[in-house]
């Protein structure tokens, strides 16, 4: 990586923010007494605003406005504060407008990447101003109590997903519409909705044809997480909608399209993870297994797939070549609160800021490959706060072919600490035994190969492989206790649905069977948590002394059959 380095440093306790313009042309940071922007090549100071408040920054996408946010306050008397949001023209310095920005979520008016229009929610409906007039609002969007939008990325023309949460009995839902085209029952160019929602993350593909929308719930009234109950759902602008079916319960962590517009990635299910690509079609594609994962990021050629485990996991990384399926590295990137991807696609950043954590602060850059190419580490008495990649223009660094080895560095490599298990006191003179808490599945492809019929699911094939290898025990016990009995084994080809089906005709006698099978199941269960360490009660122990008498009641009933 040939580095260039320039330099452009201001001291001072509360610089906490800045920006990038789209283009990477231009920056502003505040630094507790005013609003600075320079031009990113010769470092010039544009302008200057005395804004010693503002916490929030952003460049329109065409550098035309910047929008800057502080919070909102009234005075003592009760009467209403002045605006808080301000538009600047780039341009000249001026204040093009004011308005009034409670929240601070989504406090950022959205624009069209042509500038030519801009929206934002005011009292539950979207303004929408035309060629940065912010003066006259063009056209409305009037719902019940509209929660949420989101523009549609690209040229016109434009479109808009609308989030409405259900109130008195009747459905949450959302609805895409395309711009100016507001009014009328059939105006909307598609509807979803449903009930399970307390808030809304809705995802426009890059080509603006489909929308992801996760919906959560707040509380996961079953008590089976802390982080409510999320659902997937898939809307397309044709009108086509669907639930994408996820194989394992639990959180939804995180949703990414892929630049293509034809496919994306989701991360979910109770910890270890699952990621799965799913199709326009809601159809799984790849199964990358499970892992400690909570986060996935497509480079920006979406080539290169990155699964990572960051927050209060160890900062494990996954980089997938997706369009062979294969893995390139697998990096650790401890205590990391950041992840960011260069806009060369070859590069990535991460990084550990405050306030998430205010110790061991600093960043790192890496080649997807797995080696760091560069490391700097803050002061233990300083707090790194905000880092990220100078933004450039789509087209400005072409794709390059995969490597898989690794890039040599001049960073030391350093070797990540391999944190022992837990072992309670009772085991800890005993032998480490490879017991695992959670089975892990490996990676599956699953597309329909040629010729073959549609592959078993993962959950089908791991209830396959648990059936098989019960049936195997069991069989090897009968064996054990009566040889003499002990049935010729099956050919390979019969079903593996066939174990013990044959009945008595009598249901007295085949009922006595069913139930001694399920003791007999309830002793094996005891017995392996007994051979992992767990002290068993009296009674426990006295249903295993009796297996051998239920063994030879079961035959019995079955030579009488």
């Amino acid at each position: 990586m040939t580095k260039r380095i320039e330099t452009f440093k201001e001291s001072g306790k509360n610089c906490k923010v800045y920006t990038f313009s789209k283009d990477g042309t231009l920056f502003a940071w505040g630094n507790g007494e005013k609003i600075n922007i320079i031009n990113v090549t010769n470092k010039g100071l544009r302008h200057s605003f005395d804004l010693p408040k503002a916490v929030c920054l952003e460049f329109s996408p065409k550098n035309t406005v910047l929008t800057t946010w502080q919070p909102y306050t009234t005075s003592k008397d009760g009467t209403a504060g002045v605006p808080n949001l301000q538009l600047y023209d780039v341009k000249t310095g001026t204040c093009l407008k004011s308005f009034i920005q409670k929240k601070m979520q989504n406090w950022c008016p959205s624009w069209s990447e042509d500038e030519t229009i801009c929206a934002r929610n005011v009292n539950n409906e979207v303004h929408f101003f035309e060629n940065n007039n912010f003066n006259t609002i063009a056209n409305k969007l009037h719902l019940q109590k509209i929660n949420d939008f989101v523009l549609s990325p690209g040229p016109q023309p434009y479109k808009v997903a609308v989030y409405v949460p259900g109130s008195k009995g009747a459905p949450s839902f959302v609805r895409l519409y395309q711009y100016p085209n507001f009014d009328g029952p059939h105006a909307a160019l598609a509807n979803k909705s449903f009930f399970k929602a307390d808030k809304v993350t809705m995802l426009w593909n890059k080509k603006a044809t489909a929308v992801l929308v996760i919906a959560s719930t707040d509380v996961d009234k079953t008590g089976a997480s802390y982080y409510g109950e999320q659902t997937l759902h898939y809307i397309a602008v044709n009108g086509e909608s669907a639930v994408v079916q996820l194989p394992k319960n639990g959180p939804i962590y995180d949703v990414v399209w892929n630049s293509s517009s034809t496919e994306f990635c989701a991360v979910y299910g109770f910890m270890p993870a699952k990621a799965t690509i799913f199709n326009l079609k809601c159809d799984p594609v790849f199964d990358f297994g499970t892992g400690p994962r909570n986060a996935a990021y497509y480079s920006p050629h979406g080539h290169i797939l990155v699964l990572a485990g960051f927050g209060n996991l160890r900062g494990q990384m996954e980089v997938w070549d997706v369009k062979n399926y294969k893995l390139i590295s697998k990096p650790v990137a401890s205590d990391s609160t950041y992840f960011a991807w260069c806009p060369d696609g070859e590069h990535i950043l991460t990084a550990t800021c405050a306030p998430r954590l205010r110790v061991n602060n600093g960043y790192k850059i890496w080649h997807y490959t797995g080696s760091v190419l560069h490391k700097h580490d803050v002061p233990s008495n300083a707090e790194l706060w905000q880092v990220s990649w100078q933004p450039f223009l789509d087209g400005i660094f072409p794709a390059k072919t995969i490597t898989y080895q690794a890039v040599p560095s001049d960073v030391p490599s350093e070797e990540p600490k391999v944190a022992t298990a837990y072992r309670p006191p009772a085991l800890r003179n005993k032998p480490i035994t490879n017991s695992k808490l959670h089975e892990e599945e490996p990676p599956q492809n699953m597309k329909p190969q040629a010729g073959n019929d549609k592959p078993l699911s993962k959950t089908a094939l791991k209830n396959q492989r648990k059936h098989e290898a019960k049936k195997a025990a069991k069989q090897e016990a009968r064996n054990e206790k009566s040889p003499d009995l002990a049935p010729t084994p099956a050919p390979q080809s019969t079903p593996r649905n066939t174990i013990s089906q044959s009945t008595s005709g009598d249901p007295e006698v085949d009922k006595k069977i069913k139930n001694l099978k399920k003791k007999l199941k309830a002793i094996e269960q005891l017995k392996e948590q007994a051979a992992a360490g767990k002290q068993l009660e009296k009674n426990q122990l006295e249903k295993i002394q009796k297996e051998k008498a239920l063994l030879q009641e079961l035959e019995d009933l079955e030579l009488g059959i």
